[in-house]
C-alpha cells in the first residue's frame, strides 16, 4: 500500500474546540428549548420545585460505550439557565462502563430538571455515534486503513455528529459541498453525455480550483468515484488526490491497489458502499487507505445515559 504523503492535507477534522460546533449547538438549542417549553415552560417542575432550591446530580452511563458530548454540555445547560454548572468526569473519547459517571450538574433543581432531557438526548446521540465508530475502528486495527464518516448525517447535526466520529477514533470526510470536490457517479453520468471521461472530469476540476482559489490558500482535495477497474486505470492518469472505489468486492479492491501501485500513483484509494461491521475487515485487508461508512452516523443507536440525584 502506498503510504500517504505526510505533507498532504486531509479533510477537515472536527474537534471539541471548533467554534462552529458551539454555533451549531446554539442553533439546535433554540429549537429544542422552544419545542420542550413552548410559552409556559416546565409546568411540572414549576408546580413541584421551589425556584430557589439548589441541588446536584450525576450523569451516568447505563451501558458500556464511548463518551462524546462533554465539549458541548456546558453550552446546553447555560442555554437553559446560566446558573447551571457542568463538571466532566471523563474526557470525550473515553470508554465508560455501566454505572460509570460522565459528569455532574449543580445548580437550581427546577432548571436542572428542565435541562435534563436536552442534555441526555444530546449526550446519548453523540456517545452512540462514538461507540459505533470505535467498533468499526477496532475492526480495522493493524491494517493501515482509516475509517471515515460521510455526509449521511442528521439535518442540522453535521458538525456535532462528525465531532462524535472523531471522539470514537474515526476520521472526518468532507464537511459539506463547499470544502472538497467529490466527483460522484451522477456527476459523471451527466457529464459523459458530453463525452467527459473520469480523467477529464478530474482535469476540469483542477482547472476550476486553479481559477477560483488563491495561491497558498487551503486548496480542496479532489476525489473521484469509479465503479470499475477500467475507470480506475483511466482516472489515475489525471492524478486525483483520492479515488473512491464504489461497491467493490475485497478481491476487486485488492486488484485496484495493485493497479494503483503499479502505476506509481500517489492517489489514495477509498472503499465505499455496503460496508458493515462484518465486511469492513476484509475491505481493510485489501490494502485500501480509506473506508467510508455512512452507518457511523445514519445507523448509530443512542447510548443509554441517565441522571441520578446526589
Amino acid at each position: 500500500m502506498t503510504a500517504m504523503n505526510p505533507s498532504r492535507k486531509d479533510f477537515r477534522q472536527h474537534t471539541g474546540t471548533d467554534p462552529r460546533l458551539l454555533g451549531e449547538v446554539e442553533d439546535l438549542l433554540r429549537l429544542a428549548i422552544r419545542e420542550d417549553n413552548d410559552i409556559r415552560g416546565d409546568i411540572t417542575s414549576a408546580a413541584l420545585i421551589p425556584e430557589s432550591v439548589p441541588g446536584a446530580a450525576v450523569v451516568a452511563a447505563r451501558e458500556e460505550g464511548v463518551v462524546a458530548g462533554n465539549a458541548v454540555a456546558p453550552a446546553i445547560l447555560k442555554a437553559v439557565d446560566p446558573a447551571l454548572e457542568w463538571k466532566p468526569a471523563l474526557a470525550d473519547g473515553t470508554p465508560v462502563m455501566p454505572g460509570g459517571k460522565i459528569g455532574t450538574i449543580a445548580g437550581p433543581v427546577r432548571t436542572m430538571l428542565t435541562a435534563e432531557r436536552l442534555l441526555l438526548n444530546m449526550l446519548g446521540r453523540l456517545s452512540g455515534i462514538a461507540t459505533l465508530t470505535r467498533a468499526y475502528v477496532g475492526e480495522v486495527a493493524g491494517t493501515g486503513a482509516r475509517v471515515y464518516d460521510t455526509r449521511k448525517t442528521t439535518l442540522g447535526w453535521r458538525y456535532l455528529e462528525k465531532y462524535a466520529v472523531h471522539c470514537g477514533g474515526g476520521c472526518n470526510h468532507r464537511t459539506g459541498l463547499f470544502d472538497a470536490i467529490l466527483i460522484k457517479d451522477n456527476h459523471l453520468a451527466f457529464s459523459q453525455t458530453e463525452g467527459l471521461s473520469p480523467a477529464e472530469a478530474v482535469q476540469r476540476s483542477k482547472a476550476y480550483v486553479a481559477g477560483h482559489f488563491r495561491a497558498g490558500e487551503n486548496l480542496p482535495l479532489i476525489e473521484v468515484e469509479v465503479d470499475s477497474l477500467e475507470q480506475l486505470k483511466n482516472v489515475l492518469t489525471a492524478e486525483p488526490d483520492i479515488v473512491l472505489l464504489d461497491n467493490m468486492t475485497p478481491e476487486l479492491l485488492a486488484e485496484a491497489v495493485r493497479i494503483r501501485d503499479a502505476a506509481g500513483s500517489r492517489a489514495e484509494l477509498e472503499a465505499s458502499g455496503g460496508i458493515s461491521l462484518k465486511t469492513i475487515r476484509a475491505a481493510a485487508e485489501s490494502g485500501v487507505d480509506r473506508i467510508s461508512v455512512g452507518a457511523l452516523t445514519h445507523s448509530a443507536r443512542s447510548l443509554d445515559i441517565g441522571l441520578d440525584w446526589l
